[in-house]
């Protein structure tokens, strides 16, 4: 009995002791045990949505440019992929994480089905001390405005790949690598939530959605109130640099009204040609080398020669209402490229004026029946045809075009797109919807300028005829790993 009270009393003797030093202990020994240690993890993930469409009308004049239904014929009914994503995101560590992602996107070639679209190449030379290279115009079979190889089957390309730098200074962090531009802040499309329906108005008009550069993200406030998005980049999406500017881009967004009012301001600039031309063609080169210092100078002096000043910048205005139940947005841009009209004088030389493009964006949304059932739509005014008028007018000019195909001035755009959307379970969507983007003329077929030259001998794209592409689709939409 003795025996077992000592054993007791030494055990509690030297519970007090361990529990006295404990006591003491410093706090970030006594939480070294209980602080989880940080473990590298990744995440796969993705998405794919395609339709049954049938297309019920046909611009028979096939406006629309890169427009996804340019070119089909009437009548046509298909199943489509048009977007499949496989992503991954991975933590490195408590600073550091990557993101990769491969799509496949618009499983068609523009213009007949089944067959490759052509495309024409240009003669570009750069300017600077560097001797510019020509090549001969001509086409090439390419697989159109979808991801189609030469032999029609559909291929992935990677979209995404970039390392990101959290809280590289306070509320701020670094992006290298290829990456979603500011152009595509995540509010608008997140906002708008039908990607697989229809593009932002600035994706439609190939404003890169991605980029290949380096980005700063901020985010301030409580709860990440307001911030922005800088990034410069080579303006090419996931094709590699071909010349030697930069594309800038930049946003600034703020969330108010307990973050149901949303506002984003956008602005970018690019700079696309900088160079020297006479009568359309590019000038020679007369490059000379220093024997002295070792310095190569390139000069183009022919008389007469016009410059070929060709930049653009973009500015884009996002609002949204958006609630749980009920959104209502607004997203519109104007869209300035100096120099992108070419003209030919009754003189026969080719001289450049600025042209300007807007397109104002209207959206609705809300739910029917709980998280089951709820409706979209959407109405797009877009004309390109800013300053046309003005510049053809002169009785100098014989004809114009423009040298970006996504905005050529002539023809003005409606599109309309409506539907339902039924989700059985979370994550999957069927969609019946309606698709239709209408075109006409922003110049009378029948008008003149002030020199009496009729506008269709000016350009071809000038035409009293309306035309419509109408779409009737079942959209399926499911996403995996998230």
């Amino acid at each position: 009995m003795i025996k077992l009270v000592t054993k007791v009393g030494l055990s509690l003797s030297f519970l007090a002791l361990a529990m006295q030093a404990g006591a003491q202990m410093p706090a970030t020994m006594m939480n070294a045990d209980t602080t989880a240690e940080f473990k590298p993890s990744g995440k796969l993930w993705g998405y794919a949505f395609g339709d049954y469409a049938n297309k019920g009308g046909s611009d028979e004049l096939n406006r629309g440019g890169s427009n996804q239904y340019t070119g089909v014929p009437i009548n046509t009914n298909m199943f489509q992929w048009r977007r499949i994503y496989l992503g991954y995101n991975y933590e490195i560590s408590q600073k550091f994480s990557a993101e990769f992602l491969l799509a496949a996107e618009d499983d068609f070639a523009a213009g007949v089905l089944g067959q490759g679209a052509n495309a024409t190449s240009t003669n570009v030379k750069v300017t600077g001390n560097q001797t510019g290279t020509t090549t001969t115009a001509g086409t090439l079979a390419l697989g159109g405005n979808g991801d189609v190889l030469l032999n029609n089957k559909f291929s992935p390309y990677i979209k995404l790949a970039n390392l990101r730098w959290k809280n590289i200074f306070k509320g701020t962090d670094l992006v290298i690598g290829q990456a979603a531009t500011p152009s595509f802040p995540m509010m608008s499309e997140s906002i708008w939530s039908y990607r697989s329906i229809e593009r932002t108005v600035s994706d439609i008009r190939r404003t890169p959605s991605f980029d290949m550069g380096a980005t700063l993200q901020g985010k301030y406030g409580k709860d990440g109130t307001c911030g922005y998005d800088l990034m410069v980049g080579n303006g090419q999406s996931a094709k590699p640099e071909n010349d030697p500017y930069k594309w800038f881009y930049g946003d600034v967004w703020v969330k108010l009204a307990n973050k149901k009012l949303v506002i984003d301001l956008y602005q970018d600039y690019q700079k696309l040609h900088w160079t020297y031309m006479h009568d359309g063609n590019p000038e020679t080169a007369v490059t000379t080398t220093n024997t002295t210092t070792g310095v190569v100078t390139t000069t183009y002096s022919l008389p007469g020669a016009a410059s070929l000043h060709h930049d653009r910048n973009m500015t884009k205005l996002f609002v949204a209402w958006n609630d749980k139940k009920f959104t209502i947005g607004f997203e519109g841009f104007m869209n300035t490229i100096m120099g992108d009209l070419q003209v030919v004088g009754k003189d026969n030389k080719v001289y450049y004026k600025t042209s300007t493009a807007t397109d104002l964006s209207f959206f609705v949304r809300g739910k029917i029946y709980k998280e089951k059932l709820s409706f979209f739509a959407r109405y797009d005014m877009y004309d390109p045809s800013g300053m046309l008028k003005s510049d053809i007018s002169d009785k100098f000019v014989v004809s114009y075009k423009a040298l970006t195909s996504q905005y050529e001035p002539t023809t003005k755009e409606n599109f309309v797109t409506f539907g339902l959307d039924f989700t059985p379970v979370k994550n999957v969507h069927i969609m019946p919807n309606v698709w239709i983007n209408s075109y006409e003329s922003a110049l009378s077929a029948t008008g003149t300028n002030d020199a009496g030259l009729l506008y269709t001998k000016m350009n071809g794209n000038v035409n009293a005829t309306k035309g419509t592409d109408a779409v009737y689709r079942l959209t399926f939409y499911y996403i995996y790993g998230k």
